[in-house]
């Protein structure tokens, strides 16, 4: 790239004497997809095997592909299920001429089309930026590729916010493909549908909304307030990441979230950079990034001022190239302290993964029950602007309780009972909290663990044999319900 325009940009416009601008997008990719060094005549994917058959998402994608099928059998159509490596999962056509054109190009159940394995396609450039994707014909990086027209639209967990794969609809370059993209835009966000209603009720991860933190004083940064003396697991995180960052390096908190990735890595700069602004970005919402990388980034390498962006793994290939780019060029000049969250450190985009010197894993809730009573006392005191009383049978409950919402979950439903009253009891708390993490139990036995907290929760600290009487149950029954759903009794009476 000699003047900066990938070989595949010539030969477009050798083909096209009067070609149209290359949008953005379609360069970034094909630069890329040079720089991968990807062959522009032929494409030669991977053979990886499909290990993710009996996911969620395979079993919701599939089902939702084979309704389209039956409507669109006798279409020159293939549908198909990709995960979020981009290995083909399933096909479907009724197009027998298709499949053997699809077959002669490996794109085909088993093999790899990733951007990064055959270069810019449809289901490769979906997945590379997370969004909508259509690629006509010679908008292919590979020539082989350019009797095709694919529509692609990546699939993410609705409570996760994780890419799971996409879903991606083929025919030939000569077809109508105007309303391609349509349906698989339907197809994918009836597979997310379908992936949430069957996994027992948990809640749509809000939407991102990109927000940018600039701290001007420490009392304002993110995590601000928050409790710097928790259990050895925390505190022990959080001097790996102050160490870290002493040495210049990078660090990736990675965890599950709500769990504090942000929050530790707050705590870490603060104690490591006492005198600097720490400024916090959340990655944006799909039409406002080029508006969250412009509000921002400048902050980079400015004197005194530590970056936290968290989710860099719901990030677009390309924002993510751009920012790694500004990280490098900022730390010519000058070490830039630079830290991100993530839930797994593979889900990091290639090109910040190659930025991270050390990760530091956040555990979650569940993992530090200790944690539970300190976290929630604090919380109170800060919705209620005082001390706020957590009675013995409240605080059995929330021990017992999984937090599968991490310190997020913990965090809500403490603040909303403190709003109300100034003595949180077991009638203030929530039935989520109550009844245990619903997708691990029926609806009868979410029913009976609740029973068992709110008998044993009872004042006056009733006796085993007491609570077992009341409950209409053996004390050796009682005792096994305990251990099998998990509930924390302190030295529970006899």
């Amino acid at each position: 790239m000699a003047d900066g325009l990938p070989d595949r940009v010539k030969l477009h416009q050798l083909q096209h004497r009067e070609a149209p601008e290359v949008p953005r997008r379609l360069l970034a990719s094909w630069q890329r997809s040079e720089g991968y060094g990807v062959p522009s005549d032929s494409v030669e994917p991977v053979f990886t095997g499909t290990d993710n058959l009996e996911s969620l998402f395979a079993e919701c994608g599939n089902e939702v592909l084979l309704d389209l099928h039956r409507t669109l059998a006798d279409e020159p159509v293939s549908l198909m299920l990709t995960d979020a490596d981009g290995v083909v999962l399933s096909r479907m056509s009724g197009d027998h001429s298709l499949l053997q054109a699809l077959d002669d190009v490996h794109l085909a159940p088993g093999f790899a089309y990733s951007e990064r394995d055959v270069g810019t396609n449809g289901l490769g450039l979906a997945l590379a930026d997370r969004a909508p994707t259509l690629i006509r014909a010679d908008q292919h990086y590979a020539m082989s590729l350019c009797t095709f027209t694919c529509a692609a639209v990546p699939v993410l967990d609705a409570s996760t916010g994780r890419l799971e794969g996409c879903v991606n609809l083929t025919t030939w370059s000569q077809s109508s493909s105007e309303l391609l993209l349509a349906l698989a835009r339907s197809a994918a966000s009836n597979t997310a549908a379908l992936m949430l209603a069957r996994s027992n009720g948990r809640r749509p991860r809000p939407t991102p909304r990109g927000q940018v933190f600039r701290v001007e004083m420490p009392r304002l940064e993110p995590g601000s307030g928050s409790l710097h003396d928790l259990s050895e697991s925390w505190n022990a995180a959080v001097t790996t990441a102050e160490r870290a960052m002493a040495a210049g390096h990078v660090v990736a908190a990675i965890g599950e979230p709500g769990a504090g990735r942000a929050t530790l890595l707050a705590q870490a700069a603060r104690h490591t950079y006492p005198r600097d602004r720490i400024l916090s970005a959340t990655a944006p919402g799909a039409t406002d990034l080029h508006t969250w990388l412009g509000l921002w980034t400048p902050e980079l390498g400015k004197e005194h001022t530590a970056v936290i962006v968290r989710d860099v793994d719901l990030l677009p290939t390309w924002v993510a190239d751009q920012l790694r780019d500004l990280v490098v060029r900022s730390s010519r000049a000058a070490a830039v302290p630079f830290a991100v969250t993530a839930e797994r450190f593979e889900d990091i985009p290639t090109a910040l993964a190659g930025l991270v010197d050390a990760v530091v894993e956040v555990p979650p809730l569940r993992d530090r029950p200790e944690d539970v009573l300190p976290l929630a006392a604090h919380i109170a005191k800060r919705a209620r602007g005082r001390d706020v009383v957590v009675t013995p049978a409240a605080v059995r409950a929330l021990q017992s309780h999984g937090w599968p919402g991490n310190v997020d979950q913990l965090a809500r439903v403490v603040a909303h009972a403190a709003g109300r009253t100034d003595v949180i009891d077991v009638g203030s708390l929530p039935p989520e909290v109550l009844a245990g993490p619903s997708r691990h139990l029926s609806r009868i036995e979410a029913f009976e663990r609740g029973e068992i907290i709110r008998v044993l929760s009872a004042r006056g600290a009733p006796t085993m044999v007491e609570a077992a009487r009341e409950l209409g149950m053996s004390r050796a029954t009682l005792y096994r319900k305990i251990s099998q759903y998990g509930i924390r009794v302190r030295q529970a009476p006899r």
